[in-house]
This record gives C-alpha cells, sequence and structure tokens, in this order.
C-alpha cells in the first residue's frame, strides 16, 4: 500500500573534487575520470498522495524553470511507474530549487534521483537501489550516481562508477560560491584543450585527491566566464584546503577545516561581493 504521508528528499549538490578530462569519444562525449562527493544541501523535492501527476517549481531560482512534460523530474516519474508496471500512479511533487541551473553541480540530474527515491518511497514500491540505478540511466549519466548521493569514483562518460570508502570524507565543511553567470556544459568541453593530462592517481584517498586532483574544465571555462578566476581567487585567499571548480562551472568550492573558518570566509567573501550566491553546508 502507498503511504499517505508528505514524503521530503533533499538533492544535494554534487561537487567534483576532481575531473580529470582523458580524451574525446566518437559518440561525442568525453572519457572522464572523477570523484564525486555530495553536499548535505541542496535543493528540496517534497511528492505527496495525487490523482494525478503534477509538478510546482518554488524557490531562489524557480524563474524561468519549465515545469513541463520535458522536466527531467517529471520524465524521472514516468519512467518509476514504467518500471513498476505502468499504472498511471500520481503524485503532487514540488521542487524547490535553491541551487543556480547550469552551475555545474548536479541540478536537474540530482533532483531527478530525488525524484525516484521520494516516489519509489510514496508509492511504496519498496525497489532497491540497483533498480533506482537501473531507471536513472536511461535518465541521464548523471543521475545513477546522484541516487547512490555518495562519495564515488566516476569513469567512462560519467556512467561507470564505484563506491568509495566515506569515512575520511564524511562532514567537511564546505563553502560554494557562484557568480551568478549560467553556463552550459556543451561549450566549457568544446573549449577544452584536447590533452590528456593523466588519471587520478588514488581515488580513493582524500587527501590525495585534494592535493593532487584538478579540474580539466577550469581553464576552459574561465575563458568563457572570466569571473570564474575572481571566485577561485577570493576562496583561496580565505586559506581552505583546497578551492576548485565543480564540473563546468560555473560554482566553485572550498574545503575548510572547520566550520568557524568557513562561516569566516563566507562572511568575508559575501561582504566584498555581495553579488554572488553562496551556500554553507557540509559533506554527506
Amino acid at each position: 500500500m502507498a503511504r499517505t504521508t508528505r514524503i521530503c528528499e533533499v538533492a544535494g549538490a554534487k561537487l567534483n573534487l576532481a575531473l580529470h578530462v582523458r580524451g574525446r569519444r566518437e559518440d561525442g562525449f568525453h572519457h572522464l575520470d572523477s570523484v564525486f562527493v555530495f553536499c548535505t544541501d541542496g535543493d528540496e523535492l517534497y511528492v505527496e498522495p495525487a490523482d494525478a501527476l503534477s509538478l510546482a517549481i518554488t524557490g531562489p531560482f524557480a524563474a524561468g524553470l519549465s515545469a513541463g512534460d520535458d522536466n527531467l523530474v517529471l520524465r524521472a516519474a514516468r519512467a518509476l511507474d514504467h518500471a513498476a508496471g505502468g499504472n498511471g500512479r500520481g503524485a503532487a511533487i514540488t521542487l524547490v530549487k535553491n541551487l543556480p541551473p547550469a552551475s555545474g553541480i548536479g541540478g536537474g540530474s540530482a533532483d531527478a534521483a530525488a525524484a525516484l527515491r521520494a516516489l519509489n518511497a510514496l508509492w511504496g514500491l519498496a525497489l532497491d537501489e540497483a533498480a533506482l540505478l537501473r531507471i536513472g540511466a536511461g535518465l541521464g549519466s548523471d543521475v545513477p550516481p546522484c541516487v547512490v548521493s555518495r562519495p564515488l569514483h566516476v569513469e567512462g562518460r560519467g556512467d561507470a562508477f564505484r563506491m568509495l570508502d566515506a569515512r575520511d570524507w564524511h562532514c567537511w565543511p564546505v563553502l560554494l560560491v557562484n557568480p551568478l553567470v549560467p553556463l552550459a556544459t556543451g561549450p566549457v568541453f568544446r573549449a577544452w584543450d584536447g590533452q590528456d593530462r593523466g588519471a587520478i592517481a588514488d581515488p580513493a584517498s582524500f587527501a590525495g585527491v585534494v592535493a593532487q586532483g584538478r579540474n580539466d574544465l577550469a581553464a576552459p571555462a574561465i575563458s568563457l566566464v572570466p569571473q570564474i578566476a575572481d571566485v577561485l581567487a577570493a576562496l583561496d585567499g580565505q586559506g581552505p584546503r583546497v578551492a576548485r571548480m565543480s564540473g563546468s562551472g560555473a560554482t566553485c568550492f572550498a574545503l575548510f577545516d572547520d566550520v568557524a573558518q568557513r562561516s569566516a570566509a563566507a562572511a568575508a567573501i559575501r561582504a566584498a561581493h555581495p553579488g554572488w550566491w553562496l551556500l554553507e553546508t557540509r559533506l554527506t
């Protein structure tokens, strides 16, 4: 029997602690070598019983987003229903868009993954994670990792991944900063110089990834949105463990040793750059 309570799932922001681009593929995608980590905060997705399927989008970044049939959240809902027998299950879905769109931190993929988890519970389907991963794979290469939302080593076009021991990664204070300049993924990859600078030496080592990892898309992203360099400089100036761009940008992040240091950094950057978006959070 389906549950009758309102269910909330957080679509935690996805960060590329490292993103090494190894080459272009014949199918138009790229060979990636990346470490994904996830934040405790992000978009919020609420589902509750209803006769028909519907989606409402609210929150600070709702403007301009379509709640139509092409929305990845509704596509995830329909795919889940189809996988469970196609009974035309209904739900009233509300997406609270707290994260800026087109910003390199998961976005629609994380929202779709949250929809799969939430509706699996609402509809009482009891599908295991493996089943949700199969459904997510049909929605986009980033959706299955976002279903898991735990530290992962990701390869291929982003569709092959393995779990990492989360004990060294858990609860690190992190500050996300975005200059509020949307940046589409395609142009950034097209601006990449095509040089393979090598794989991640030890993806399972948190300290190693922090010290030796990189984001090969940072340079092409900065060529398109120079403000990203300003964000990275502002974060670096606060003395973090590491400051990097996530994904294809324009969001950047910094890891700090404690919450007090993160909060002080956020206050300083907010005062100097009141037009930027900031999020103080933790790694899951």
